[in-house]
């Protein structure tokens, strides 16, 4: 009875959480009905628009929810933050980066996937597969989010558009070229993260883990592994943080190439000055520590400070780029209501961009910790040492892939980090398991051997004539049965050990499972219900 009402109480303060919870979605979606509705000016009031605002509301929370936990979850799962002061950190620097960085004018079709011209001018038609575009990839990120699976929320928009512009003009309206490149970044994200990521934290623990001195190790290879973090972060931050907002940054630094956008080499420039300033200060700082204890923590300790900036970088670079996941439709819709027709790159109202990032943090401090919690610790065990590896791999691939031309998805590059140094965990381990489980096949076979003896003897005194059975001999015989019956247990026992040797993995299978099918699905899913969507939207128009 007690277990029952405790139960009920559980989920009595549960139901007022998520009233809570929707109470405050409410809120922002009045808030954004009023900026949509207010933002018509001297035009007729259009239900599209705010029909739209709403869509777009919605999918920037999903973002908020499933998104953002890529860049802080490692972060939190290894410790260095808290749930809490990783919401406060990720929700500041996702507006900041799409208010500050989120640039005046963006792509009304993301990625250039459909054809506009094949609307034929027809803006109604324009307007419905936007709003379908939105909704379902609203839906799917709140699907996938539910079931704790982090997709990319640029693929889920990119299926939604596919799907509607599908419905809308035929399937000849897609540039399959570049789905195909989508396509491929459903390997390449992951397998690059995943190796960069292996890479830094077998370098980590080569040269400060393993060594007999850590304290020694970690003081000269700290400041280097930081040092190249800031320069990767800088180089990262400028190419895909700062593009949109570049030609105003070169104006006000004049000694700066006159460029649409930062060249690899400008990057890379800033990047190493600001890592050779990292590097003297942290030298000193870390040279000056008495307090070293020669372990792992001590120098997992050492990269704290570090992961927490990582995070804060990450928020910032995600807010600027993915922004436009969100508010690119709704810009798009805002422009042909008010011009009447179709243009392939709009300006962004500040309202549309406040509906974007302030939905972002929305959804990210109601409905984000699910995914922060799966990201950090539901996938493999992180340290700081794991989580810097991660952090390491998201800007270094950014990087690389732009520098080649290949497309990625931080999604799945941070993804394929946390697998990457979950499974390095259990080919490092398994040089030190090998050798455990011959140790143990040793001790199976030995106590085989005496079962195998035992019951030789024993069948040997149950063969006797009965009239050479004497008291001595039954003696011998409820001693071997005794005996035998000991054995069986020791072996029984071994064989346990050795079948958890055998079973030890680093890496949670049916999660990591979870994630590549969601991965798989989300653009043909979001497309077929985002055609969906429209064919009703145009039914109830028509």
């Amino acid at each position: 009875m007690f277990k029952l009402l405790s139960k009920m109480e559980d989920a009595a303060q549960s139901s007022k959480g998520d009233f809570a919870k929707f109470g405050i979605v409410i809120i922002f979606m009045i808030v954004v009905l009023i900026l949509s509705y207010n933002s018509m000016g001297g035009l007729p009031t259009n239900a599209f628009l705010v029909i739209a605002a709403l869509f777009g509301a919605y999918m920037a929370m999903n973002i908020g929810a499933n998104d953002v936990a890529n860049n802080v979850g490692p972060a939190v799962g290894s410790k260095a933050l808290t749930l809490g002061g990783a919401i406060v950190i990720a929700g500041i620097f996702e507006a900041g980066g799409a208010f500050i960085a989120g640039g005046d004018v963006v792509g009304t079709i993301k990625k250039g996937i459909i054809d506009i011209d094949a609307f034929g001018g027809d803006a109604d038609s324009f307007i419905w597969a936007m709003m379908a575009a939105l909704l379902a990839a609203g839906v799917w990120l709140n699907v996938a989010t539910k079931f704790g699976a982090p997709v990319s929320t640029t693929h889920s928009i990119v299926g939604g558009v596919m799907g509607a512009g599908i419905a809308a003009g035929g399937f000849s309206i897609v540039s399959w070229g570049t789905m195909g490149k989508i396509a491929s970044s459903w390997v390449i994200s992951p397998v690059l993260g995943g190796i960069i990521a292996a890479l830094f934290l077998f370098s980590i623990k080569k040269t400060m883990v393993f060594k007999e001195d850590k304290v020694a190790a970690g003081k000269f290879w700290v400041p280097v592994y930081v040092a190249i973090m800031t320069w990767a972060f800088t180089t990262y931050l400028t190419l895909k943080g700062l593009k949109k907002i570049w030609p105003d940054i070169v104006d006000i630094l004049v000694f700066l190439p006159d460029e649409k956008k930062p060249s690899f080499a400008i990057a890379a420039i800033f990047g190493l000055i600001l890592a050779a300033i990292v590097y003297l200060l942290l030298s000193k700082r870390i040279a000056g520590k008495k307090d070293l204890a020669n372990t792992r923590h001590s120098i997992n300790a050492l990269f704290t400070i570090p992961l927490i900036f990582a995070a804060a970088l990450l928020s910032f670079a995600h807010g600027a780029n993915d922004v436009a996941n969100a508010i690119g439709p709704l810009a798009a819709i805002s422009d042909a209501v008010s011009s009447g027709g179709i243009a392939s790159k709009a300006a962004i109202p500040l309202w549309v961009m406040a509906v974007g990032a302030l939905g972002i943090v929305v959804g990210l401090a109601l409905y984000g910790p699910k995914l922060i919690k799966t990201v950090g610790s539901e996938i493999t065990e992180l340290d700081q040492m794991r989580a810097f590896s991660i952090a390491m791999a998201a800007a270094i691939t950014v990087i690389i892939a732009s520098q080649l031309g290949l497309p990625v998805s931080s999604t799945h590059i941070a993804i394929g980090g946390i697998f990457g140094v979950g499974f390095l965990r259990e080919y490092l381990q398994d040089h030190k398991e090998v050798i455990k489980l011959e140790d143990e096949e040793r001790k199976i076979e030995k106590e085989e051997n005496k079962l195998e003896q035992y019951r030789d003897n024993l069948q040997e005194l149950l063969d006797l004539p009965d009239d050479r059975k004497d008291k001595k001999v039954y003696k011998e015989i409820g001693k071997l049965y005794d005996m035998l019956e000991k054995e069986e247990k020791v072996l029984e026992e071994e064989l346990r050990v050795r079948e958890s040797i055998q079973k030890k993995k680093y890496v949670k299978r049916d999660a990591f499972k979870k994630i590549i099918a969601a991965w798989l699905v989300t653009v043909p899913v979001a497309a077929i219900f985002s055609a969906s969507v429209y064919f009703m939207i145009r039914g109830m128009m028509l």
